[in-house]
């Protein structure tokens, strides 16, 4: 992980539980709460003793190692957000350790090796399309039962939920497959169903989706690392719009930084529309836009151009 902006010690003191935190979007986003000052509970599968089926080698120690370096507290704790009773142990943990709980990030997904791209329900492997339902929704909501409860203990709470695509942007388009549709949408209905639930109580829950972001995987597949990405640019001219997921990082570390960060409640939010609002910058200074170059660049098919974009 590149280092951080000049931190902003904005949130001292408070607790963090970033599940899903291994690698990608939860990844950064934890780094990013840390340097904000947060202790940070990162929570996933994937562990130096052993890893998830993605069988890959980032792991929820090096999370926590690198939330620590960046000016936080990392405390990685294996879990399986599939397996109620690892959750239920999980936030019991926290609450004995800290007594209190003031950031969910729902990152948990794990379905990038599932989804048949631009396949049809009938011909999709079954049984992989409904277990990346398992792994994108029933993992969200086992874990806000357990989770909400300590976070709502005090005023102020977070509650985010990360998805794939803005509200407006999934809305009118057909995302992938009918499972990957199906899961993305889904996540952006439970943010507005908690903000629901939590707003009179005293929390915000919101939806949030980076934009195209150069996660492990994405470099991966392009054959490219973080430091010459641009290299992937004669193959997918459009990937010039993307973003680090530090980026997606710095918008939730903005929401749990701002006392009126209720505005947003039950709202669908992306990384690119917050930089435009609290200020903040991707690692090289910049400030991709990147649902809104989709709409007015890429999905129209035109020439990749991200002048005003980023």
């Amino acid at each position: 992980m590149s280092p951080t902006e000049p931190a902003r010690r904005t949130l001292e003191g408070r607790v963090a539980l970033v599940a899903g935190g291994t690698r990608g979007a939860g990844r950064g986003i934890a780094v990013e709460l840390g340097a904000a000052g947060a202790t940070v509970y990162v929570s996933g599968r994937s562990t130096r003793g052993r890893r998830s089926e993605y069988d890959r080698p980032e792991t929820i120690e090096e999370t926590a190692e690198l939330v620590t370096a960046a000016g936080g507290v990392g405390i990685p704790v294996a879990a399986d957000h599939l397996v109620p009773e690892q959750v239920e142990a999980l936030v019991r943990r926290i609450d004995a350790e800290q007594g209190r709980l003031h950031v969910l990030v729902n990152d948990i997904w794990g379905g990038e090796r599932l989804f048949e791209w631009e396949v049809p329900v009938w011909e999709h492997d079954l049984d992989n399309g409904l277990r990346l339902l398992r792994l994108a929704v029933e993992t969200h909501a086992v874990t806000s039962h357990y989770a909400l409860p300590l976070l709502l203990r005090e005023p102020g709470g977070l509650v985010v939920e990360m998805t794939d695509g803005t509200a407006d942007y999934n809305a009118g388009r057909y995302r992938n497959s009918f499972f990957y549709d199906i899961a993305k949408s889904s996540v952006l209905r439970m943010a507005f169903a908690l903000g629901h639930e939590v707003g009179p109580r005293g929390a915000t829950a919101v939806a949030l989706t980076p934009g195209w972001m150069r996660s492990e995987m994405m470099l991966d597949a392009f054959g490219v690392k973080e430091s010459n990405w641009r290299d992937a640019l004669a193959e997918v001219p459009h990937f010039a719009i993307s973003e680090t997921p530090s980026y997606v990082g710095r918008a939730v570390a903005a929401l749990a930084a701002d006392p009126e960060v209720a505005r947003w409640n039950g709202r669908s939010l992306s990384s690119g529309g917050l930089a435009g609002v609290y200020g903040f910058t991707d690692l090289d200074g910049s400030r991709p836009d990147a649902w809104r170059y989709m709409v007015e660049v890429q999905d129209p098919d035109r020439p990749a151009d991200t002048t005003g974009y980023r």
